[in-house]
């Protein structure tokens, strides 16, 4: 059983999956990120693959990505700080990519790299399931969990094919559109939940606008068995820019309070 599994297998409450643009603003900033991330109770990091054209991102995140690759961010330097993490923490690390990224580098070589550096999932945010085999199957070759979204449009037909080839999580996408932070969870962001259940045992993660202690708790009492915050953590980042100090104690105490939330008692 891998690091991802195990992390569902012991909790009794949602898990807390925190998203971080690898390399924003630069390599060692994103690095103390992640260790903050970490050390305030993040049960699965997400790392997000700096990309040119994010189209699943909005704002937020596409201004993340520029300022990482501005650093000057690569592939390299990806590995380079997930072998930093994992020497630091054995929290599960999951990529969140485009396709192109892994093509470029070539399918076999990116993710022999990503298993030597300590990554245990990949989402492929921009591949079709039907066009996923060759991926998947090189993933399963190197142990690591491929991941994929399901959305409020997925047909049946489609989800059952998601089902069959997905491991670790399935991220439940819980709005129509591209990610960022929003007021309210949608009660349609519910309903999927409660229907991708009927199809499947693997975890659901609810991602895309979760932001809120009140978000969590809706998608807690919803049965969701972990949740995504992405936004309102890269907005953070981009808050506090010019002090690092200041950057570290925000997003530690917001995960913080992202946590007591999920391991409050609904009584």
């Amino acid at each position: 059983m891998g690091r991802i599994s195990e992390v569902f297998k012991k909790k009794k409450t949602p898990a807390f999956i925190g998203f971080t643009v690898a390399g924003d603003p630069d390599k060692e900033t994103s690095i103390r990120i992640a260790k903050t991330l970490i050390d305030n109770g993040t049960d699965i990091l997400e790392l997000g693959v700096p990309f040119s054209d994010p189209v699943a991102d909005g704002l937020t995140i596409q201004r993340a990505d520029d300022r990482a690759l501005a650093a000057g961010t690569t592939p390299d330097t990806i590995f380079a700080i997930v072998r930093e993490i994992r020497a630091y923490s054995l929290v599960p690390i999951v990529f969140l990519t485009y396709y192109n990224t892994i093509y470029r580098r070539g399918i076999d070589t990116f993710y022999c790299e990503a298993h030597k550096a300590g990554v245990d999932g990949i989402l492929v945010a921009d591949m079709p399931v039907e066009e996923s085999a060759e991926v998947v199957a090189i993933a399963a070759k190197y142990g690591i969990d491929p991941i994929f979204l399901i959305t409020q449009t997925t047909s049946y037909e489609r989800m059952d094919r998601i089902v069959n080839q997905a491991k670790g999580y399935l991220y439940l996408v819980s709005v129509l559109g591209v990610t960022g932070a929003r007021k309210t969870v949608a009660p349609e962001a519910l309903a999927l939940l409660h229907r991708v259940r009927k199809h499947t045992d693997i975890p659901l993660a609810l991602g895309f606008g979760i932001s809120t202690p009140e978000h969590l708790t809706i998608c807690k009492k919803a049965g969701a068995d972990g949740v995504i915050v992405g936004s309102a953590i890269v907005d953070l980042v981009e808050k506090h820019l010019d002090d690092r100090d200041s950057m570290e104690r925000a997003l530690g105490q917001y995960v913080s309070q992202m946590k007591k939330a999920a391991e409050k008692s609904n009584i």
